[in-house]
């Protein structure tokens, strides 16, 4: 194990979160007491602080940023992402309610949908300033329900990133986007349905901590757009990454390189085409994932064979994004006792009945007894936006640490009774 692993392995190992004072007044097991658990706790300031690092990126009048609502859809959340100046997008019906229930606008909001109805399309048209159709089928679809209508277009830029072949989200393997060769058809099929094409949008994919392969999908965007004359909006998508392996000092993305870069190119493009419409990006998991710690008791431990299990309750119907994508999340041990333990490898596992109910694997943490509070670092986006009802288990409760400390509750955990009202007697 390397020097800077052992120093940050730590018999306490809670220094990231102590060092923001990310809990406020309270302790981590005074919020489990007093809210239930598993919890997730979100701390405003953070939240804030991610906005505003993207609202620096760029210092073009007509750049806005988006935020991706599928992270993290929580109205209490929505609504500090509203007052920070961030516009959203949404998918659904559902995230068009819970954008409507913050505060935000018609004109705030962009739908970004994928293989929708009719009717659905219909819906996004009326409580949305902007829809954008990934499909020349969804495009002719979106041309019978509103024809002579104002409509964006998610283009294919053929590059993809991310952190696994399941979240990049353009290239040759991915269900995402209208492919260069499907153009002549799309004009086709504006034209056919008299749609004004005012954006084109993009998205790579999620999680990219090396800004090239967006930086290259963002000049074949802009190179794309000017054979679409008229265009209103260039839309670059999100994917921007954070770095999930605190204890291991991992750098975070490099925004002010990133930004030098990216500026360049709007006012370049701005410069040569006269362009006098918006940019947008649309992070979502740089924003939301953050400002929230996941806490969970462990609730027993046991050896099979040479490892050694800690099971607490935190399933992956609470945190679905290990058994997911194999996703890396730090962890913090915050002892029953209050006492410094050995360090020893260990497995964290949840209550629900799959041998990839797994937390974490071998990892070198603190021994934990029962009783013990663990945190799970980075929780904020798709974590409890993925969380299920799987085993009939109960979504978590959701808790939001203020400015001034104190905490407060933004959801309430699931009911037996929510389980059984969708049932018809």
């Amino acid at each position: 194990m390397s020097d800077v692993t052992a120093s940050a392995c730590s018999a306490t190992r809670n220094s990231y979160s102590a060092g923001l004072m990310f809990f406020g007044a309270a302790r981590p097991h005074d919020l489990v007491r007093e809210f239930g658990s598993p919890l997730y706790v979100y701390n405003e300031r953070v939240l804030r602080e991610r906005c505003r690092d993207l609202k620096g990126l760029s210092e073009d009048p007509g750049f806005r940023v988006c935020y991706s609502t599928k992270a993290n859809g929580n109205p209490h959340l929505l609504r500090i992402i509203r007052e920070e100046g961030l516009i959203a997008d949404a998918m659904s019906p559902g995230e068009l309610a819970v954008l409507k229930r913050a505060g935000f606008r018609r004109e705030d909001i962009c739908y970004v949908c994928n293989n929708v109805d009719a009717a659905e399309l219909a819906l996004a048209n009326a409580r949305a300033d902007h829809v954008s159709v990934d499909s020349v089928s969804q495009v002719e679809s979106f041309g019978r329900v509103n024809p002579g209508g104002r409509v964006m277009a998610r283009v294919n830029p053929g590059i993809g990133a991310g952190h696994s072949s399941k979240v990049i989200t353009a290239g040759k393997n991915t269900k995402f986007g209208i492919h260069p060769e499907d153009f002549g058809a799309l004009r086709a099929v504006l034209k056919k349905h008299g749609l004004k094409l005012i954006g084109l949008n993009q998205h790579v994919g999620s999680l990219f901590m090396d800004p090239k392969p967006y930086l290259d999908a963002a000049r074949w965007l802009l190179k794309t757009a000017v054979s679409f004359p008229g265009l209103e909006i260039i839309d670059f998508g999100g994917g921007f990454g954070i770095p999930y392996r605190k204890y291991d000092r991992e750098k975070r993305l490099g925004l002010a390189e990133f930004g030098a870069g990216f500026g360049a190119l709007l006012s370049d493009f701005r410069a040569k085409q006269g362009f006098s419409g918006i940019f947008i990006i649309e992070p979502g998991r740089y924003i939301a994932a953050e400002c929230s710690i996941l806490l969970g008791t462990v609730t027993a431990v046991k050896n099979n064979g040479r490892v050694r299990y800690a099971g607490t309750d935190m399933g992956f119907n609470v945190l679905a994004r290990p058994m997911i994508y194999d996703s890396f999340h730090d962890l913090e041990i915050y002892p029953v006792d209050g006492k410094p333990r050995p360090l020893t490898l260990q497995t964290v596992v949840g209550n629900i009945c799959e041998t990839g109910d797994v937390l974490a694997k071998d990892r070198l943490v603190p021994e934990l007894v029962e009783g013990d509070v663990v945190g799970v670092l980075d929780a904020g986006a798709y974590g409890q936006a993925m969380s299920s009802n799987y085993n009939q288990r109960l979504r978590p409760a959701e808790a939001l640490v203020r400015p001034d400390g104190s905490c407060v509750l933004i959801r309430r955990r699931d009911t037996i009774e929510d389980l059984l009202a969708v049932y018809p007697e």
